[in-house]
């Protein structure tokens, strides 16, 4: 290949460009993002950037020394229109193409919004832009916030929100924030950090709309109540950003479709990170970010899947001076139990703690609070038994 364009400036994108420098491909590298900055760390964002203890220059993901060595030629600022996959040509905006061999799609995803939300004082949190906004609006002064989703965005700018003097409320429309990822026992535990952040948390409630004619006033629930708002902060989920992939003859379907080595269905186009349905799972993760593109870029080069992009998930979450990880599979039927440390009236006590989910006389997941190392060492047992089991079934 002469030609592989990485359409994405992504976390995912910048470490497949890494990838493909490391694996030995010296030839034409051009990378398209349709932000005009360099890629850069999305989880501080909701963060230590938004608190202020972290500028945008500790955001960056790279520096010049690196940018000049990786030797690509960039293309920032500047939307994917289509892949033509026959020609072989991604076309831009503004009807540019660029003709390439291979493609790695990198494009991630994009915040999910309400409909009328456009009024001013109503924020998503996704990108660089979006946290300048609401950074700036919450320097101006106490306000009523309410962020609505609990998801792990939602939760963690709400904390953030709380730490700078804020009045918070969080309005889930499940009974519980984070059932799906943990599970309604442990999901229970980790709500009530709200309540130790002082913020309130308002669930099995959805909302009906938003009030305000200049500026966002409040927010309608469906339990008849409004809340009064100055901010709202809409984080109710992404969807993957494939809308430019329309008609280029890839399966899509909650992202792009690709086998476990990141491969579509297409000769020499891979995809990674956000977009990427790998194997059937599209996870929304720094970790997977991170590891899909060795095995997708190896594939590329080869022509055909020979690596496998098998990591075992995990994803962590800061939340008011809580620090919550969780690695493994845990599926509905799981038993869970606290295995070190304890809580105290439903919440992490001082110290925090680790429960095991349990399947058949076997730990399929770990959840740890403010437990960094004993939560590192049932990590790696987990990551141990996932490739043995994986070694079993392919001798079998």
């Amino acid at each position: 290949m002469r030609t592989v364009t990485i359409v994405g400036a992504s976390l995912s994108g910048l470490y497949a460009a890494r990838e493909l420098r490391a694996q030995g491909y010296d030839g034409r590298l051009v990378i398209v993002g349709d932000e005009p900055h360099h890629p850069y760390d999305r989880p501080p964002l909701s963060k230590d950037f938004l608190t202020g203890r972290a500028d945008e220059t500790q955001l960056a993901l790279t520096d010049t020394e690196e940018t000049t060595e990786l030797g690509a030629e960039w293309i920032l600022g500047v939307r994917a229109r289509a892949l033509d996959a026959r020609g072989r040509t991604v076309l831009l905006d503004g009807g540019r193409t660029v003709s390439t061999d291979g493609v790695v799609i990198a494009t991630g995803a994009s915040a999910r919004r309400l409909p009328g939300d456009t009024l001013p004082g109503v924020h998503t949190l996704r990108t660089l832009d979006d946290a300048r906004a609401l950074r700036e609006e919450l320097t101006r002064g106490p306000c009523r916030v309410v962020v609505i989703g609990g998801g792990f965005i939602g939760a963690e700018t709400a904390s953030s929100c709380s730490s700078l003097g804020h009045s918070v409320t969080v309005v889930e429309a499940a009974p519980l924030p984070l059932v799906p990822q943990l599970g309604a026992e442990m999901a229970a535990v980790c709500a009530a950090l709200h309540q130790r952040g002082g913020v309130d948390l308002v669930t099995g409630t959805g909302v009906t709309g938003l009030r305000g004619a200049t500026t966002v006033t409040g927010v309608d629930l469906t339990d008849g109540r409004t809340l009064p708002a100055d901010i709202v902060i809409v984080g109710i989920g992404a969807t993957p950003n494939t809308a430019w992939l329309v008609g280029s003859a890839l399966p899509l379907h909650d992202g792009v479709l690709c086998d476990d080595g990141c491969a579509t269905a297409l000769p020499q186009v891979v995809a990674v990170g956000d977009v990427a349905c790998v194997g059937g799972t599209r996870a929304e993760h720094w970790t997977s970010a991170t590891q899909q593109p060795r095995s997708a870029v190896t594939n590329l080069l080869a022509g055909r899947t020979v690596e496998t992009a098998t990591a075992l998930p995990y994803f962590w979450s800061d939340q008011y001076g809580a620090r919550i990880q969780f690695a493994g599979r845990r599926t509905d039927g799981d038993t869970v139990r606290v295995t070190e440390g304890e809580l105290s009236d439903g919440a992490p006590a001082e110290g925090g703690f680790l429960a095991r989910y349990e399947r058949d006389g076997r730990t399929t997941a770990v959840l740890a609070v403010d437990r960094p190392r004993p939560f590192m060492r049932a990590r790696r047992e987990l990551a141990r038994d996932a490739g043995e089991e994986r070694a079993r079934s392919a001798a079998r």
